[in-house]
């Protein structure tokens, strides 16, 4: 009988916390949702743990609900980093390949990695979170992806270094560790989403993700099979929830029940009067169009950042792949036809892949995809876990870079 495999993820946002419990048996494509929860995040700014705390409480009560539901303890954690202190930095490394042989081992490709993450300045108080070989060049021949057992005197790398400010990310595992769990990784958000909702052919021919989130927004292009840039926007859905909680002098509650309920991208043609009734108060009287203008300003400026990084980001080669939407920002009505109408190129909604029943709620893609990103470190055995919040800066790149070691 196949053993089933028990993952855990947990994802950290602004307005909620998820905690996603789901086994695999090894003969199985799909995973089965053991325990779904998830809370309203309190001491988490725009995708920064700020009171560590509040957030460890909301932790375990989600862990406690998860360990009566699913039967059994849970004691470790994949966790997601989002936010706009991630950075992504361009790198080249070159080695001379050490074996007798010429041969290129898997030590030589470490090793030109390492050389590539050191060659470049990161910003300050940063450090590596994930390095993604790009190509490996092979005495000057380039375009390869796997060098290891080639032949070659000189191995050379062009990689993508993702990094995250040290501070913030040691607040987020502190605030697990307090939880009494054990991170078994931090993976970037984007990273993670893209696990649950591209295809290895959309990863290939170069696609957009877009994670509308509550404070943040975060674009991922993907190309020849791996992430290729990064763009994180201070900007996401609770600023669309304040500007209609101005544009209509209402309270942020009543904001927020007020765009989910009948809020637009695009307003209809005619004019319609909504009314809300608040208790202890005079009910709310507003047009239909006055609420889904104010909605289209906002999610326009989203785009409108979008599109100058999209500008930046294929001026080598087109995005063909289009744009994907996801995150609990795209709820909203009409928001593939107005980033269709931003953007300029093709955009639909995204879809979770490996979870029936999750396949349409697009605000669990990043747990679902850390779930999967888990299951493949598990089986890969790249993953070494989190004792604390300090660690030497070589063992933090060897983690870095075994990730995306073939």
């Amino acid at each position: 009988m196949a053993k089933a495999q028990i993952i855990t993820g947990l994802d950290i946002g602004s307005s909620n916390i998820k905690l996603l419990v789901a086994s695999k048996k090894d003969d199985e494509s799909d995973f089965e949702v053991l325990f779904q929860g998830e809370e309203l995040s309190l001491g988490v700014r725009r995708g920064v743990v700020i009171d560590i705390e509040r957030v460890s409480r909301l932790i375990q009560i989600l862990v406690d609900k998860a360990r009566s539901e699913v039967g059994q303890k849970i004691n470790s954690v994949f966790i997601n980093i989002g936010g706009s202190h991630l950075s992504c930095t361009h790198s080249r490394g070159m080695v001379a390949v050490s074996r007798a042989d010429r041969n290129i081992s898997r030590e030589d490709v470490e090793r030109v990695l390492q050389e590539a993450v050191k060659a470049v300045a990161l910003p300050s108080n940063n450090e590596p979170l994930e390095t993604v070989p790009k190509e490996f060049i092979v005495d000057g021949i380039g375009e390869i992806k796997s060098a290891e057992g080639l032949q070659g005197s000189r191995l050379e790398t062009e990689v993508l270094i993702l990094s995250s400010f040290v501070p913030y990310k040691n607040n987020l595992v502190q605030a697990v560790l307090d939880a009494n769990l054990q991170v078994l990784d931090v993976i970037p958000s984007s990273i993670a989403a893209a696990s649950a909702v591209l295809s290895q052919r959309q990863k290939e021919i170069g696609t957009a993700l877009l994670d509308i989130g509550a404070g943040t927004s975060q674009l991922a292009v993907f190309r020849e099979g791996d992430l290729a840039d990064l763009a994180v926007f201070p900007i996401g859905s609770a600023n669309i929830t304040s500007d209609i909680a101005v544009g209509l002098r209402t309270d942020i509650d009543t904001a927020e029940t007020i765009k989910l309920k009948l809020g637009s991208c695009l307003s209809k043609g005619k004019e319609k009067k909504e009314k809300i009734n608040i208790e202890g108060e005079e009910p709310l009287v507003f047009s239909h169009k006055a609420l889904s203008n104010i909605i289209e300003a906002r999610v326009s400026e989203i785009f409108g950042e979008v599109q100058k990084e999209l500008k930046k980001f294929s001026k080598q080669e087109p995005i063909a792949g289009g744009v994907i939407l996801i995150g609990g920002g795209t709820k909203l009505p009409k928001i593939v036809e107005l980033a269709r109408k931003e953007l300029k190129l093709p955009c639909r909604m995204g879809k979770i892949s490996s979870f029936p029943g999750l396949e349409e709620d697009l605000s669990y893609a990043t747990v679902c995809g850390l779930i999967l990103r888990g299951a493949n470190l598990e089986e890969s055995g790249s993953w070494q876990g989190f004792e604390g919040v300090s660690g030497g800066i070589g063992s933090k790149l060897k983690k870095a870079i075994k990730n995306f070691i073939p």
